[in-house]
């Protein structure tokens, strides 16, 4: 059937398109920039006749329209693959939930493990000539969601940058049952927290570590982009990318002419990433650009894909460490903050790599916000209830502002003395202290 004949008779209003959403049923809302917002705008304004509709979805941007309605956690129930910082303060006030994830088994999550999705809405970008939608920057696990969803909408938003990459990036109109066209409507924005001193002491210690050629990833926040506003500045030459997430540090390097990925083992010249958020300046850079490729997830974050790459370079945040090594990036106590995402995936594959290094960085202190007092993030044990997101046998390379330690293959007293190490100097004798009792610390080894 001619395609644009598809189109017309696929093409219906909101309302009429989220009418087949029924209470009890999970639904979900597609990831990041591609999150439904028409079609969720005209579904909260059934809330009166729906209860106990479960939706998923991930990195939100705005608030959705389902959770300002009344009574919201009665009518609809949020899961999120990973939180963004509004949805971290949308978990307080209730109907808010996190699920855990290793991100690179997201598709196959669903594909083999949850239960039936019964409508999937989400944004895509307008259908080309041969009857193709795009997800624009959030290949991710979208392929495998619409595979599982009985009916699929799409919210068409010119506005979605259309990225290039591979079939994980464009779904057919013959798998869509219903579409919805909107006006151009700006696509949500994330921009990084501005790098202080504290982020580009740690930046400088991990350029040291790069050399030519290099594959890079870097994680969310304002150090990884620290690292790559850095690296644009130096003379480091022909790094390649292959990333979860594409941020505006990579445009940056870019830019600056860092990237050509020639000596990429696989995928060469590609910029290879999952799912992208940032500024305008990123989506108009990711705008049919050739130079990147949005892929699936299960192909980014497999670690059997990443240690390919040879000299890969990881690069990640974390809340706390404590003197086993063990690395928490998702919580404070059993508050979440982020999730568990690909970091451990990066990690693994990083050091699998030939030459590859993967460092977890951190300030060193932190303060608090009730007290205003300064605490440590390197702590003789985790606070109850911190999610373990690296195991202690799984950190490589530990960097704060005092410094950088390679922890593989030490004992758990040299563990203990390298990580008290780059500790804030007013932290550390408390530390020892700690790690004396707990029976880590060598007395021969003090200095």
């Amino acid at each position: 059937m001619d395609v644009q004949k598809q189109y017309q008779e696929k093409l219906t209003t909101a309302a009429l398109a989220v009418s087949c959403v029924e209470s009890g049923d999970w639904i979900d809302y597609g990831w990041c920039t591609a999150t439904a917002d028409l079609l969720d705008r005209a579904l909260a304004k059934r809330y009166q006749e729906l209860e106990d509709v479960k939706i998923r979805g991930g990195i939100l941007l705005r608030k959705p329209a389902v959770l300002e309605v009344p009574e919201a956690s009665r009518h609809f129930i949020w899961h999120s693959w990973h939180l963004s910082g509004l949805e971290r303060r949308l978990l307080a006030g209730g109907g808010v939930y996190y699920i855990p994830v290793r991100y690179s088994e997201l598709p196959r999550y669903y594909l083999e493990n949850l239960p039936p999705i019964h409508v999937a809405m989400f944004q895509v970008t307008p259908m080309d000539r041969h009857g193709y939608f795009n997800f624009g920057p959030n290949a991710s696990h979208m392929r495998a969601l619409c595979q599982k969803a009985e009916i699929v909408i799409v919210e068409v938003n010119p506005s979605l940058p259309r990225c290039c990459g591979g079939p994980e990036n464009y779904l057919s109109i013959d798998q869509v049952d219903w579409i919805v066209e909107r006006d151009r409507a700006e696509v949500g924005q994330l921009s990084a927290t501005p790098a202080g001193e504290v982020e580009n002491a740690v930046a400088r210690l991990i350029v040291e570590e790069i050399p030519d050629g290099a594959c890079l990833q870097l994680g969310i926040g304002g150090m990884p982009n620290a690292v790559g506003s850095l690296i644009a500045q130096t003379d480091l030459k022909d790094l390649g990318v292959h990333t979860e997430m594409y941020v505006d540090a990579f445009v940056e390097l870019a830019e600056a002419g860092k990237i050509t990925g020639a000596q990429k083992s696989i995928d060469r010249y590609a910029q290879t990433y999952a799912f992208a958020a940032g500024t305008q300046k990123l989506y108009d850079y990711l705008d049919e650009n050739p130079a990147c490729r949005a892929a699936a997830v299960d192909y980014t974050n497999d670690a059997r894909v990443i240690a390919q790459l040879d000299r890969f370079i990881s690069i990640n945040n974390a809340v706390d460490v404590d003197l086993f090594g063990q690395v928490n990036a998702e919580s404070t106590g059993i508050r979440h903050i982020s999730g568990s995402g690909g970091q451990l995936d990066f990690v693994l594959g990083a050091y699998l790599s030939r030459g590859g290094k993967s460092f977890i960085c951190c300030s060193s202190t932190f303060q608090n916000k009730e007290t205003g007092e300064m605490n440590s993030r390197i702590r003789p044990i985790l606070e109850p209830g911190s999610a373990v997101t690296d195991t202690r046998c799984n950190l490589h390379w530990l960097v704060t502002e005092y410094g950088k330690v390679n922890l593989k293959g030490a004992s758990t007293w040299e563990r203990a003395e390298r990580i008290i190490s780059v500790a804030h100097p007013d932290f550390r004798q408390e530390l020892i202290a700690a790690a004396e009792q707990m029976g880590i610390w060598r007395r021969s080894s003090r200095r």
